[in-house]
């Protein structure tokens, strides 16, 4: 077997750079979105074997990213660490800060002067503080603009479904995470019930005294039964699979899936027509913006941690 081209391309960098940390979520699927023949013929088994042993891989250079309001123009790139959500949760954790910081050591030399931390890259550990402390670049989770995003999608859903948010139950499903918990504040002001559920009860009892004071009548739960009271349900949890089945939402009910790996079962799709589901935190992308990569989402659409780095980019953090 002929191992993959791991090492970035000659490139000259010229103005503001930034990288992207991905990893594969669906092993085979997203190896094969780079590696085609790898993809078919590797088992999910090799790809976290084979996965431990090879450095953060190039994966494409982004180009066209252009701001509405400067004209500004800027480029990045998408590099990957070979690790499956379930491989980062067994490794040892100094492994994958090891990996991610190599990521970092590529970034630099890319010219990048941001690195954005996707998906469980910006989960497992201290979430990003020890890679910072040992990279020269700036390090993003991009867990800001999606708490931003998330909720603003459950806020506008509710009122396109003409729920009034006000007496409106909310759920947060992993309340007690740095997304949900955020999540968790902004909603208070605006929800009439709040219901925090997680896995962590004293944690979300600190949650709880976070959000109480405000519009919402604040309660916790660690069941996930308990959201087939909420109306609006924003779900934010570092699961590594889906927890969220078609028997936990009641009819008419609105959930906002911001996760990755997503939250939501399929089969809530497939057998609760009754029910809205939306993939959070996919946002525009200003410009004429190129990926050079197909990662599973329309044409000029990246996720909102994707799109925080963009913009700190833009603004020459």
């Amino acid at each position: 077997m002929v191992e993959p081209s791991i090492e970035a391309p000659d490139f000259e960098p010229s103005g503001d750079q930034f990288v992207f940390i991905i990893h594969p979520i669906d092993p085979k699927k997203d190896v094969g979105r780079r590696y085609p023949l790898l993809g078919k013929i590797l088992t999910e088994d090799q790809i976290d074997f084979f996965g431990r042993r090879w450095p953060p891989v190039y994966v494409s250079h982004i180009t066209g990213i252009q701001s509405q309001e400067t004209g500004k123009v800027i480029d990045g790139h998408f590099v990957a660490v070979p690790y499956t959500p379930r491989r980062m949760l067994q490794l040892p954790v100094g492994e994958v800060y090891n990996k991610i910081v190599k990521a970092g050591k590529m970034a630099e030399r890319l010219g990048a002067g941001i690195m954005g931390l996707g998906a469980f890259a910006s989960v497992v550990g201290d979430a990003g503080v020890t890679v910072a402390q040992r990279s020269t670049i700036a390090i993003t989770t991009g867990d800001a603009y999606t708490v931003a995003m998330g909720v603003e999608a459950v806020l506008e859903a509710g009122r396109q479904m003409g729920t009034d948010i006000a007496s409106a139950t909310v759920a947060v499903v992993g309340a007690s995470g740095a997304i949900g918990a955020a999540s968790s504040q902004l909603l208070a002001r605006h929800a009439g019930r709040l219901i925090l559920v997680g896995r962590r009860e004293r944690r979300l009892n600190v949650v709880r005294e976070q959000c109480e004071g405000f519009n919402a009548d604040v309660s916790i739960s660690t069941d996930i039964a308990s959201i087939y009271e909420a109306d609006l349900i924003l779900s934010a949890t570092s699961a590594v699979s889906a927890i969220i089945e078609p028997e936990h939402l009641k009819p008419g009910a609105v959930v906002c899936d911001t996760a990755i790996p997503r939250d939501v079962s399929l089969k809530v799709i497939r057998q609760r027509d009754d029910v809205l589901v939306i993939e959070g935190c996919v946002v525009d992308v200003p410009g004429q913006v190129n990926f050079n990569f197909n990662f599973g989402y329309p044409k000029r659409r990246a996720l909102a941690c994707m799109a925080e780095t963009m913009a700190l980019t833009l603004e020459g953090r």
